[in-house]
């Protein structure tokens, strides 16, 4: 029988403030003050401090030498840095994985676009990104290499914010087709087809981007 851990009180202010920060409820530049969100949130100054630091670490706070802290604005250059960060640490988790991927893994990766797909439908657009990148998580952790998958990890929020930027379905759809063809080539056996179709994935919404924030 297992059971869900209870998140510490750092640990959920932590994931508050970064699902505010990806969807938009804390706009870009906003002032973080401790005893505001303390305040705000219903919990001491302590734990906001150690989640502030952690979302600063993260790239999602910019702590400026006065020590203020703001939400970090998305430019154009630090956007395609952080999709080319994103696409190089990803592909190279895919392609170790591939080799390993099984049936079980196949599997789960269905269910995961199945979900991708539903929640798009229904404009659920924060639990599609969530399924989104369990899709490719899958694929990566049957790599087996658990450091590459904690610095993925590390960028999955900051992408996430970029998702939350482009709301239009059509920013959506490259993911949904480059799933479903890559999925449709590990069915078929061609790995080498589904890491190159994965590959495409990344270079196809780079462009997005770029067009987005220009």
């Amino acid at each position: 029988m297992s059971f869900a851990v209870p998140l510490t009180r750092k640990e959920a202010v932590l994931r508050r403030l970064r699902e505010e920060i990806v969807d938009g409820t804390l706009p870009a530049g906003t002032v973080l003050k401790d005893g505001e969100v303390a305040a705000r949130l219903g919990v001491s100054i302590t734990p906001i401090r150690e989640a502030i630091a952690q979302l600063a670490a993260e790239g999602l706070v910019d702590v400026a030498p006065n020590r203020t802290r703001r939400v970090t604005h998305v430019t154009l250059k630090g956007a395609l840095e952080l999709v080319d960060v994103m696409g190089v640490l990803a592909c190279a988790g895919v392609e170790w994985g591939l080799d390993n991927i099984t049936e079980s893994h196949r599997e789960r990766m269905r269910e995961r676009l199945a979900e991708f797909g539903d929640h798009l439908a229904a404009g659920d657009l924060p639990a599609a990104a969530v399924a989104g990148a369990d899709f490719s998580t899958i694929a990566i952790s049957a790599s087996g290499n658990r450091e590459l998958q904690t610095h993925v990890d590390l960028v999955v929020a900051r992408t996430l914010r970029l998702f939350a930027m482009a709301s239009g379905r059509e920013y959506w759809q490259v993911w949904l087709d480059g799933y479903r063809e890559m999925l449709e080539r590990l069915d078929a056996d061609d790995r080498a087809g589904a890491l190159e179709r994965y590959r495409q994935i990344y270079r196809d919404y780079r462009a997005q981007v770029e067009q987005l924030l220009l």
